[in-house]
């Protein structure tokens, strides 16, 4: 495949659809772990994810690219627009229905990336490689289909293919460091990652002063608002050593 980001996003999409597809059909009217969603709207989401996918990399510009961290802000702005999108995309579209265009988008994005993609392409965010937008892709992936496992836990968790936690975890602690950039405090994620991030007094041998080490999924809620610092903390879900060691000014990234 052209992209090396293909393989982890069409295998988690493909986790995501076959977990839906097992639902009953009254599953979709409960509500999810977002609010104001059901689960039928979430996998309305999840639908337009992929075809904003399929339609954007078909965009190419020859603009210079954002950084990954600045491009992922600007979604903030965009939060009612992109509800507005996934309630005209749903509408009132039968959990069939919204399964069957997932199928075909799914589809469609197998085929595209087996082809060659434009380096840059242009996006209602501002333009981005086609690399980090797929990779920005499989972080809505692995996140949202955490969100589907915690809506319905009495259900079996859809699996989260490790490549794609991987890229995930990989992508945003990148984010973190080139936000907050520094040396003051190194940031953990066995055994995906660690980065160096937030100005202050640096180290220069053995072990950093400050250590902030959790696990990836744990990770990922934090960044993505799902999980609050000071919960993770309590929990002791979140090591954290050092009197610089609190990430709750920085978390979440999304």
């Amino acid at each position: 495949m052209a992209s090396r980001t293909a393989e982890p996003l069409l295998a988690q999409s493909a986790r995501i659809r076959d977990w839906l597809a097992g639902l009953p059909f009254e599953a979709f009217a409960r509500p999810s772990v977002l609010p104001g969603w059901d689960v039928r709207l979430l996998t309305g989401h999840l639908l337009l994810i992929h075809q904003g996918l399929l339609r954007l990399l078909d965009r190419p510009t020859g603009a210079r690219p954002l950084p990954p961290y600045e491009f992922v802000m600007r979604y903030r702005r965009d939060v009612e627009d992109i509800d507005a999108s996934t309630a005209e995309v749903a509408a009132d579209r039968t959990p069939d229905d919204l399964l069957l265009a997932l199928d075909q988008a799914i589809h469609a994005i197998r085929v595209r990336l087996a082809g060659e993609l434009p380096k840059v392409i242009d996006t209602p965010r501002g333009p981005t490689t086609s690399e980090d937008f797929l990779l920005t892709r499989i972080i809505e992936l692995v996140v949202h289909a955490d969100d589907l496992s915690r809506s319905l836990p009495d259900r079996e968790p859809i699996q989260l293919e490790r490549k794609a936690v991987a890229a995930a975890v990989r992508t945003l602690a990148s984010m973190l460091a080139a936000r907050y950039p520094g040396r003051s405090v190194e940031v953990r994620v066995p055994p995906h990652v660690a980065v160096q991030a937030i100005q202050g007094p640096r180290h220069t041998r053995g072990t950093p002063p400050n250590v902030v080490e959790t696990d990836a999924l744990t990770f990922l809620r934090l960044a993505t608002g799902r999980l609050q610092w000071a919960e993770a903390v309590a929990d002791l879900a979140v090591a954290a050593s050092g009197n610089r060691a609190d990430l709750s000014e920085q978390l979440p990234l999304l």
